[in-house]
């Protein structure tokens, strides 16, 4: 698959304003597909093929399934797109080989909130605060820099650019399941435009479908037709979230449309902008359920929690972005006292990084500062989290909160086979002493060597299969111009 062509049909029409700047080799300028720039004659012939056996040999395995352990020289035999057995020297006959030696092998990392639309506007607002409380540094804000200013002139080309990019980038750092949370649904074309990019990325994702802006916004009476359309069957690699967002006024018809259409309902909720109190009557009223996934949960009562807990709902936290931009403290410590596990989410790009080694060593050490500082001063504190408890965050939690978890978050025999191999032998991380310890405390996406999605390799000995990265960068970059110079920000790489 060309993913670096594949959004032709968003592209803006010829001779407008809107025209993209990408040069000959663009979607925008119907120029012939690009070859792939990554050769792939090393790769064995087949693997994840129906029918097709795949041997990852020699690995030290972390499986994050209790009922099937960890070893530290196994081998994970793949029949197609799914696992078939785990353990040391496995008889595989004449399975395609992929030699892991070297290598920890585990299930790919899940990300259960990113607002992928926003890849073009990376570190646009690395400084920024949620809203504006007044102070010159705070001018730039996230609310009105980029939801209420730039999100709104974005067209259906700038959506997908942005999504493919930034699935293909987690996709290199090992992320294998995402939750695209984008809040750019201004036409039923920007939606189908962000379905094709997520299709396109050959990643397993779920799309929600979350507020737009302007008249030709369908939110959220677009769900029926973007689910039947898109979403009909459950055997593809595409899901499909409703977001229900408190703050908003048609929230309480997102929710009855969720429900009636058997979606997960996915919101924000984050005390900055006083939702503790919708919040709480919801609480009172039983409205919250196992289909529910609460975004942040920052400054929410004891009551909220409970109700929370109670009805079995999930949590997703973005643990680095809570601190940065004010949502609150990230409340990790309140999810774990009320029996929650939470997943962990990496939020926006525009202000923090999107890899998962990010997201798990500032979880770790925000509840160990904590509970450190309660045992300093002679006080009772917490259990300490370890690298295990944050990497099940980062895996499996993740995808129970998703929904997913018969399908992926673990190696167990018959999940389909979302792995990483994450090479243990690099300057950053050798000798391997401790397998938790180097992926969470040691680690970067410069470890990340192989990635396979539902047995199909996407990224192979350290480079991304299937696509022309170099001309979707160009696209990207194109993309970035045209979203600032139609907000009115002019472009300075050393603003202050």
């Amino acid at each position: 698959m060309c993913m670096a062509c594949n959004g032709r049909r968003h592209a803006p029409a010829h001779g407008s304003d809107a025209t993209m700047a990408a040069g000959n080799g663009s979607p925008s300028a119907g120029g012939a597909q690009p070859s792939p720039k990554v050769r792939q004659r090393e790769l064995p012939d087949g693997i994840g093929r129906d029918g097709r056996r795949t041997l990852i040999r020699g690995g030290t395995v972390m499986s994050m399934d209790p009922a099937v352990g960890d070893f530290e020289r196994a081998d994970v035999l793949l029949n197609g797109r799914r696992i078939e057995a785990i353990g040391p020297d496995l008889d595989a006959g004449d399975a395609a080989i992929i030699e892991a030696d070297g290598m920890v092998v585990m299930p790919g990392f899940i990300d259960t909130h990113h607002h992928q639309f926003e890849t073009a506007l990376r570190s646009l607002l690395p400084d920024a605060i949620l809203i504006n409380d007044g102070r010159p540094e705070s001018a730039l804000n996230y609310y009105e820099g980029m939801l209420q200013t730039l999100s709104q002139v974005y067209r259906p080309y700038d959506v997908y650019v942005s999504e493919l990019y930034g699935a293909l980038a987690q996709l290199d750092t090992g992320v294998t399941t995402v939750m695209d949370v984008s809040q750019i649904h201004h036409s039923p074309e920007h939606s189908d435009a962000a379905v094709d990019a997520l299709k396109a990325s050959d990643r397993r994702s779920v799309f929600g479908y979350f507020e737009g802006w302007g008249d030709a916004a369908k939110y959220p009476d677009d769900a029926a037709r973007l689910k039947q359309t898109y979403f009909a069957s459950d055997d593809q690699l595409l899901t499909m979230v409703m977001g229900g967002e408190i703050y908003l006024p048609m929230y309480e018809s997102a929710w009855r449309i969720g429900r009636e259409l058997d979606l997960p309902i996915a919101l924000h909720v984050v005390g900055t902008f006083g939702m503790a109190p919708v919040f709480d009557e919801l609480a009172k009223a039983g409205t919250f359920g196992p289909d529910n996934i609460f975004i942040h949960m920052t400054g929410m009562s004891d009551l909220g929690w409970q109700a929370a807990a109670d009805a079995g709902a999930h949590v997703s936290l973005s643990v680095p972005i809570e601190m940065h931009m004010r949502h609150g403290i990230p409340p990790l410590q309140r999810a774990l006292d009320h029996g929650l596990q939470p997943s962990l989410s990496t939020d926006v790009e525009c202000t923090m990084s999107a890899d998962p080694f990010t997201q798990m060593r500032g979880a770790i050490t925000l509840q160990r500062a904590f509970a450190n500082e309660l045992a300093l001063a002679g006080e009772d504190y917490p259990k300490l989290l370890s690298a295990r408890d944050v990497l099940r965050f980062a895996t499996l939690e993740g995808a129970r909160g998703l929904k997913l978890d018969a399908k992926t978050g673990s190696l167990t025999p018959g999940k389909e086979a979302d792995i990483v191999l994450l090479d243990a032998t690099r300057l950053n991380v050798a000798p391997l002493n401790h397998a938790p310890g180097a992926v969470v405390t040691l680690m970067d996406r410069s470890n990340v060597d192989t990635v396979l999605v539902a047995g199909k390799v996407r990224k192979w000995r350290g480079a991304l299969l299937d696509g022309d990265l170099e001309q979707l960068r160009g696209e990207l970059e194109a993309s970035r111009d045209y979203l600032l110079r139609a907000a009115g920000i002019s472009k300075d790489l050393f603003r202050t």
